[in-house]
């Protein structure tokens, strides 16, 4: 298993624990379903589905409201009312069946873009690995876009709202854990497509191909298949775009690819 998929895993083992030590924080939305349970009262028990105002009908008390209530603080008001005449301290949980009131956006380079549901406090490794990761065309960069609260459709980069850029080598390696932001109610996750640059001449694959901001020339040789037998790689050399027009850069194979840069094999001497 490559690192990055490990990474993966082990974030969503840690977000199974510490999600069931906050799901009681999570707010409850229109057209999430319930799992309640009374002790010692089975017929109570059961699947409610919240309807659009927030309430839904519930056995001896009628309509109770769960929108914008907290799982914890919906479970004390349940407790409450059927305290009033029906039972005496009785013991109310309740959990979440299905997520359906607050959604995440994943779009992008990215294998499965989409909407998903927002499930406790999902991180954006989270979002990532449920949009089943990110694709080989895939940039350094990922936006977080916030949407706000309630937000029913994709935020777009650059339409105005607030936008955090995270690195996503960065985030992959686990070398900036404080950027696996805890995504909220509305987000955008927008994974940008990689810069090209092109490799010509005497390589087994010629072709343009996807470089991340830390490519070197012999990787980007090692994308096109590497050198054929009668290629000269000693003299390879990069034709670079600039302002004034195109220039030809002496390289050496462990310097940066640029964005457009063509680079050059040359066939050997015989």
């Amino acid at each position: 298993m490559s690192r990055p998929l490990t990474l993966i895993a082990a974030s969503l083992l840690l977000a199974t624990t510490l999600g069931a030590q906050s799901t009681g924080d999570y707010v409850i939305g229109a057209q999430d379903v319930l799992t309640i349970a009374v002790f010692d009262q089975p017929d109570l028990g059961g699947k409610y589905a919240v309807e659009l105002d927030g309430s839904f009908s519930f056995p001896l008390v009628g309509r109770v409201k769960a929108g914008g209530l907290t799982i914890r603080d919906f479970e004390t008001q349940l407790k409450t009312r059927l305290s009033d005449g029906f039972f005496k301290n009785p013991q109310v949980t309740v959990s979440i069946e299905q997520y359906r009131s607050q959604r995440v956006f994943v779009t992008g380079e990215v294998r499965n873009p989409g909407s998903y549901a927002l499930t406790g406090d999902m991180t954006l490794i989270e979002a990532l690995a449920k949009a089943g990761s990110t694709t080989t065309t895939a940039s350094d960069e990922v936006l977080v876009v916030h949407g706000g609260s309630g937000a029913d459709h994709a935020a777009k980069p650059g339409d105005g709202r607030e936008a955090l850029r995270i690195n996503l080598k960065d985030l992959q390696s686990g070398a900036a854990a404080t950027q696996n932001v805890t995504l909220r109610d509305g987000d955008t996750v927008f994974v940008a497509r990689a810069e090209l640059t092109y490799v010509l001449g005497q390589v087994k694959n010629p072709g343009s191909y996807p470089i991340r901001s830390d490519t070197t020339v012999l990787q980007a040789l090692s994308l096109a298949g590497g050198v054929t037998p009668t290629g000269a790689m000693n003299r390879t050399r990069v034709i670079r775009a600039g302002a004034d027009g195109a220039t030809e850069v002496k390289v050496k194979l462990t310097d940066i690819v640029q964005p457009g840069d063509t680079i050059m094999v040359p066939e050997r001497f015989f």
